[in-house]
């Protein structure tokens, strides 16, 4: 059976990297293992693997900059909020896109140190093209030593039934992409690992495209050089709203390692969702020693062979599975490493319109480094809850919302029917709005619970 995986993926000029991790992966699967992690395997992390982001020594030292390569995974398109194009287009404060202010903030970060810092964008095939084009409004960016793109693998995709190839008419249906842990292989098979060491650069810091609160800080990879750790993971506390996201843990030997809901037995849940117990989800901002991750591969054949995700989907109406792997979960792969608990603020993902609504108002501005910061009288962000019905997509949004409302006041917000929102507008304290018809509000305060009918 795997031979018409190897023969599909030869087919399609895939390395032969590639189809040796495709293969190890779908023999995995074969064999039954489904990837799953079960509660009497793990415990949760103990505090010598776990460091404070406050502890650390804060002495700034610029001349890590030179040594530092960013990475951003770019390859979302959004669909979740209606888009058909890169998520990183998106406008998030004023006319700025992602794109905008990830890379004035590498500019502005080379014009103050001097150092060449590197900006990698790791796109997909659905994401490569409009990314370029955008980005040659930067023609400095361009001319740096390392390409400024570089596309991610695809995997095959996989009858649920018979573990058979997935064939379909529509030849980019047969295909999945293998999740953001293809970025190991993605960097060593296209020579980018070894362009990076040649060039001087010891470290890639690499975070999604869509959290903006990722920003450059040289404070973990100074105690990384200072302490011989190979791999970092940003963690945050959880809340109840992350209470389905990965968490971190250790196994029976005491090595880290992050298990997603994917990989969690149904008897195991209600565990799994105890924020008391599992404190810390992974914010997907890693730091990579990249010396540590060429020995690596050197002494495993060239592989980066991580936890398996088996993600079962539904293609015009037939069952498959897709191969993935976090990059997160590399954490088990490294002796030595850690995670370290950092701030909220370096957190601020826009995974529906409700985030997109909150960057675009007054809670979070821009500094003169282009990093996105929360007002210095704020302690969190409000909790916001828009009607997905119509507010679940841009489109939606941008109709009802003429313009970014104030929300610094706000603690919470919740909006129920078709209301739009003219110029003006203030949340303040808790509001909760209900309209029970198409509902027009401008130039007000808006407190409490409100009924429109």
């Amino acid at each position: 059976m795997l031979n018409q995986f190897v023969k599909a993926m030869k087919s399609e000029g895939l390395s032969d990297l590639v189809i040796r991790t495709f293969s190890a992966y779908y023999e995995t699967l074969e064999s039954g293992n489904l990837g799953q992690i079960p509660e009497s395997a793990i415990h949760p992390p103990t505090d010598k693997s776990v460091l404070d982001f406050s502890e650390l020594s804060t002495d700034q030292d610029s001349s890590m900059l030179k040594k530092i390569a960013v990475i951003k995974l770019n390859g979302g398109l959004g669909t979740s909020m209606g888009l058909s194009s890169a998520k990183s287009l998106l406008p998030v404060k004023g006319n700025m896109t992602f794109l905008d202010i990830i890379s004035r903030h590498i500019l502005a970060l080379r014009a103050s140190s001097g150092y060449d810092v590197q900006l990698l964008f790791m796109n997909s095939f659905a994401t490569h093209d409009d990314t370029l084009k955008y980005l040659s409004k930067y023609p400095d960016l361009m001319k740096q030593k390392l390409p400024i793109s570089f596309l991610q693998n695809k995997f095959p995709r996989i009858k649920q039934e018979d573990l058979a190839i997935f064939d379909h008419k529509d030849k980019n249906k047969r295909w999945n992409p293998p999740g953001h842990g293809d970025l190991y292989l993605s960097i060593a098979q296209q020579g980018i690992l070894e362009e990076l060491l040649a060039n001087g650069y010891c470290y890639a810091f690499v975070s999604n495209a869509d959290n903006l609160g990722a920003t450059v800080d040289t404070t973990i990879p100074n105690y990384m050089e200072k302490h011989d750790i190979p791999f970092v993971m940003e963690v945050c506390e959880r809340t109840e709203m992350d209470s389905k996201g990965g968490h971190l843990a250790e196994d029976s030997q005491g090595q880290l390692l992050l298990r997603e809901i994917a990989q969690c037995p149904k008897e195991d849940m209600d565990s799994f969702q105890d924020i008391q117990k599992y404190k810390y989800f992974n914010t997907n901002n890693i730091w990579i020693d990249l010396k540590a991750l060429d020995w690596h591969l050197i002494t495993h054949d060239g592989l980066m062979l991580l936890p398996l995700i088996v993600n079962p989907k539904v293609v015009d109406g037939q069952k498959v599975y897709q191969l993935e792997t976090a990059m997160g979960s590399a954490i088990s792969s490294f002796a030595g490493a850690k995670a370290v608990v950092v701030p909220r603020h370096r957190f601020v993902p826009v995974k529906k319109t409700n985030d997109l609504l909150c960057v675009w108002s007054d809670v979070y501005e821009l500094t003169d480094q282009y990093r996105i910061r929360m007002k210095s009288s704020l302690d969190k962000a409000p909790l916001i809850e828009l009607d997905p019905q119509y507010y679940g997509q841009i489109d939606q949004l941008l109709q009802r919302f003429e313009e970014a409302p104030s929300l610094c006041g706000c603690k919470e917000l919740k909006i129920e029917g078709d209301i739009t929102f003219g110029k003006d507008v203030i949340f303040d304290g808790r509001v909760k709005i209900k309209a029970l018809k198409p509902t027009k509000i401008s130039n007000r305060l808006l407190t409490g619970e409100l009924l429109y009918d």
